[in-house]
């Protein structure tokens, strides 16, 4: 995929200033796509949107193919007919931070209640039942096996499945078909929430397209070990005979710790998924597809080469580097579905054959302003070394915000050399970096939602070293104020980041 020379922003829709606790599908959803549209911007980068487990990590989903319910819009259920608005008066105001163990207690809930209403109406809710119907077909290669974890999960109290009893952490034939004889009607509940998720996504989406604005969504490289995936295709992972994993993914010491980061997913076998034709890679990019325009590939290098560590080892730094599959994948992945439109994120340790890799491919990478000032070796982040191919940030969710950055984290120097690279200043500095991305050859900008509002260190996502504490921030009611969406549109004007004209807006 060619990229336009555009521009957009990034943030998660768990940000949204929405009702309920959390950021949603719902109303502010919308606004911020109007806002976008105002600010003539063309692109809303999200961080994955599956089902989060411990931590909260977007980047830690229980499933690599459904939906969060979390980002479920009860109001729009509602307006749908799905729940009664009446059962919404005790919706939480907005807040500046989510409290994710506060909302999973109060939303789930109606979430679940809302959809045994939708079914129980049944063949009477026309279209929607029809597409419901479609929907479970053709998703049933993932569906039904996330459902069953869903309410085996809840059946044993909450605990993942490796703690569940043998037959069904070992999917006996037997076990799982008195789940479906004894929990049928809760099975239909989770399909019917994935749904409801699938329909909302769509229909913004929808609104999105209509205004000219595509969605950059995002895939992680690795999957929870007590993630739907490990329970249901066991033998691509490296576990041994009791299903335990021997050695872990991380990165090794690098800027954001002196220790490495050792993430805990369990290592594929590339071997084994080679032999299949990386079916499971293939289908799992499918589906990204089908909710992204464009998908960025969270730590690419790892598809070059993954830091192996031991499973008992209590940091990264005990880890070696093993060589992944690259070429094969990416070669089955184009066969299969043709050209997809990748970003790699490109971050980190880079060697020669993760640009190999990268260019053989053509995916544009990623150049973030933030590491560009503290050496000479730095300076491929600085604008003057772009090339058109390539995606230029401020920061992304896993820097601080650039406010953040400048009073707490970039020394003298960088500073000295950001003064006289940006001609910034203390008041200025956030805004310099924008201009400095935007008028940047990159083909794409992307700006952190949080650098736009020009937000503090409170503000924000995450800290990869950091196991707590992160992916809470909230945009505060009211911030999308219409001057600044003009400051915006002006700067996209003279930086020639406008996209081509959309279609018609309606509705």
């Amino acid at each position: 995929m060619a990229l336009e020379r555009s521009s957009g922003i990034v943030l998660h829709p768990t940000s949204l200033p929405s009702r309920g606790g959390i950021g949603d599908f719902g109303p502010r959803a919308y606004e911020f796509v109007d806002f976008l549209h105002a600010a003539k911007q063309s692109w809303w980068q999200v961080l994955p949107l599956g089902p989060t487990g411990w931590g909260d990590s977007p980047y830690a989903a229980v499933s690599a193919f459904a939906g969060n319910p979390l980002l479920i819009s009860l109001e729009k259920l509602a307006d749908d007919g799905w729940i009664s608005s009446e059962r919404l008066r005790y919706l939480a105001e907005p807040g500046p931070r989510v409290d994710f163990g506060a909302v999973v207690a109060a939303k789930i809930p109606l979430v679940e209640e809302a959809a045994r209403i939708f079914l129980n109406k049944g063949a009477s809710s026309g279209e929607r039942w029809e597409r419901f119907q479609k929907f479970c077909e053709t998703q049933k290669y993932w569906l039904n096996d996330y459902c069953s974890a869903v309410v085996l999960r809840r059946r044993f109290g909450g605990t993942a499945w490796p703690a569940w009893p043998e037959e069904f952490r070992r999917r006996t034939p037997e076990a799982m078909a008195r789940l479906a004889q004894e929990d049928g009607d809760s099975l239909a509940v989770e399909q019917a929430v994935q749904f409801a998720f699938d329909e909302q996504w769509r229909q913004l989406r929808g609104y999105c397209e209509a205004r000219g604005i595509r969605i950059m969504g995002d895939v992680a490289i690795f999957v929870n070990y007590d993630s739907v995936d490990v329970w249901t295709t066991p033998e691509i992972f490296d576990l041994d005979e009791n299903m335990q994993p021997g050695f872990v993914s991380g990165v090794p010491p690098d800027y954001f710790s002196a220790t490495g980061q050792r993430w805990g997913n369990p290592l594929y076998r590339w071997d084994v998924l080679e032999q299949r034709g990386f079916d499971w890679w293939v289908a799992r990019i499918r589906r990204a597809r089908e909710l992204y325009d464009l998908v960025r590939l969270d730590h690419f290098r790892g598809f070059e080469a993954y830091w192996k560590i031991p499973a008992a080892a209590e940091t990264a730094i005990d880890g070696e580097w093993v060589k992944a599959p690259g070429v094969p994948l990416f070669t089955a992945l184009k066969n299969a579905l043709g050209d997809v439109p990748f970003v790699a994120e490109d971050l980190g340790l880079i060697t020669q054959e993760v640009t190999d890799l990268r260019d053989q491919f053509n995916l544009p990478g990623m150049k973030v302003l933030q590491f560009g000032f503290s050496d000479r070796g730095a300076h491929m982040h600085l604008p003057h070394r772009y090339i058109p191919n390539a995606v230029a940030y401020t920061g992304t969710h896993d820097n601080d915000t650039t406010i953040g950055w400048w009073h707490n984290a970039a020394t003298s120097n960088e500073k000295t050399a950001a003064c006289a690279y940006l001609q910034a200043t203390d008041e200025n500095i956030v805004w310099a970096m924008i201009r400095a991305a935007e008028t940047s050859v990159a083909d794409l900008c992307i700006i952190p939602m949080q650098d736009v509002l020009e937000l503090g260190s409170e503000s924000r996502m995450n800290t990869p070293s950091s196991q707590i504490g992160n992916w809470f921030w909230r945009m505060a009611p009211g911030s999308l104020r219409p001057e600044l969406a003009e400051k915006l549109a002006a700067l996209m004007d003279v930086t020639d980041r406008i996209a081509a004209e959309p279609q018609a807006v309606n509705g």
